[in-house]
């Protein structure tokens, strides 16, 4: 599979209103991509694509060697994680559960586990929680945890179907500096799990060293998309964002500061 994601063309409308234009991006094997934009830009639009919850109006999209129109798009979520703070809807449902139950009920898509768990399932969910740094709240229940520490296991839940797409929806939304900072430092074990990442942010200064490429959005268009160092530039910021900004690097992450006008 040498193409992850292949959008050619692709505009979405709704209602009458063009909500995505000419939307074109690959992904290829081995990239791990972080999307930008403000509110209203087609971020969540665009992602609703990759799952298969909009079908295009008009262009070509295939996902995961999935083409639309011409393969199962049921079968291609199978092979995609979603992480989103759009989950807490279910805490009700979440906060009686041990951290380890709910990693596990990942390989059902379920909230809560009604089916058969294997020894090897149990392994699995094991080696994911060390992977998380989640290992020492075995036998914690999901309501005594810190935000930090419930993100990190909704990951976990994601990582228990090996997706071939992991995409992280504003996963540090909400969360104070070290929840971030601890919710970040697990994305090197996404990828040593091989699957491909999609992170999506506000802040360019969640995107770690892991993220290679780069996709600005702006009123339901591509400004640009490529190489993190090449599209990370004061310039094409400060039009994504609709105000002058400067950005700097350190520890290999970007920075940003407004500029004076």
């Amino acid at each position: 599979m040498d193409k992850i994601i292949n959008i050619k063309d692709v505009k979405w409308i709704k209602g009458g209103q063009e909500i995505l234009k000419d939307i074109n991006w690959t992904i290829n094997d081995g990239e791990h991509w972080a999307v930008l934009g403000l509110n209203g830009s087609g971020k969540t639009s665009l992602l609703n694509i990759v799952t298969g919850y909009n079908y295009p109006t008009m262009g070509d999209v295939t996902i995961l060697d999935t083409t639309f129109g011409k393969a199962s798009i049921p079968e291609m979520r199978k092979r995609i994680g979603v992480v989103s703070t759009a989950l807490e809807r279910f805490d009700a449902t979440l906060n009686n559960q041990t951290v380890e139950d709910i990693v596990l009920s990942g390989k059902f898509s379920s909230f809560g586990i009604y089916q058969e768990v294997t020894d090897e399932d149990r392994g699995k969910a094991e080696s994911i929680m060390a992977d998380l740094r989640l290992d020492y709240l075995q036998g914690q229940y999901y309501r005594t945890l810190s935000q930090g520490e419930k993100r990190r296991t909704i990951i976990g839940r994601a990582l228990m179907t090996t997706p071939d797409l992991l995409i992280l929806d504003e996963p540090c939304s909400g969360l104070d500096i070290l929840s971030r900072e601890d919710v970040l430092g697990i994305t090197e074990s996404i990828k040593e799990r091989e699957s491909h990442l999609i992170y999506v942010t506000h802040h360019i200064e969640e995107i770690t060293d892991v993220i290679t490429h780069v996709l600005l959005m702006k009123d339901g268009e591509v400004v640009v998309s490529g190489k993190k160092e090449d599209v990370l530039t004061s310039e094409n910021l400060s039009d994504i964002y609709k105000t002058p900004v400067k950005v700097h690097w350190e520890n290999k992450r970007p920075w940003l500061s407004i500029s004076s006008k």
